[in-house]
């Protein structure tokens, strides 16, 4: 008897209480991300490289490895591979993005200490390059972009 009153008192409750207050809004909000990448994206800036001093987990949650082809960079997806060339001599390698940084203002890329041997600036610590994207890790292009609604669409074509 005692849960027949709880119940038909939340019942009625439900059904008394006011309708929700919320309202469609008259203009969608697109958030800019960070994360999206075109996928022929070509970068030119200043490249620097750490090695023993850093040692420890990556922002992925791997080891450091100073003898690793890999790479730090602020946006692009862990894993993904981008072709980097030393734009003083010509050299270029083939890097994997596992940590994020370089936490220095105007800096594009830190590398590993492997990496700055092979691209001849391991003695110089800086250097200008080009990164180009070479390839994304398995599903990252193919997730959808959000769908907008049309109306919007076609505000934003004016």
């Amino acid at each position: 008897m005692k849960n027949l009153v709880i119940g038909c008192a939340l019942a009625a409750f439900v059904a008394l209480s006011a309708r929700t207050e919320a309202r469609v809004p008259a203009r969608y909000h697109v958030p800019q991300s960070a994360g999206w990448v075109a996928l022929n994206a070509t970068e030119v800036g200043e490249a620097s490289w750490y090695g023993a001093e850093s040692a420890g987990k990556t922002a992925n949650g791997e080891q450091y490895d100073l003898n690793e082809l890999t790479a730090a960079h602020r946006t692009l997806p862990f894993n993904a591979r981008i072709r980097v060339t030393n734009l003083k001599n010509g050299r270029t390698v083939v890097l994997r993005v596992n940590d994020r940084g370089p936490n220095v203002a105007g800096r594009l890329l830190d590398v590993s200490q492997k990496a700055a041997e092979l691209l001849g600036f391991d003695r110089g610590g800086r250097t200008p390059v080009r990164l180009s994207v070479v390839r994304y890790p398995k599903g990252y292009v193919a997730q959808p972009l959000p769908t907008l609604p049309t109306a919007y669409c076609a505000q934003l074509s004016r």
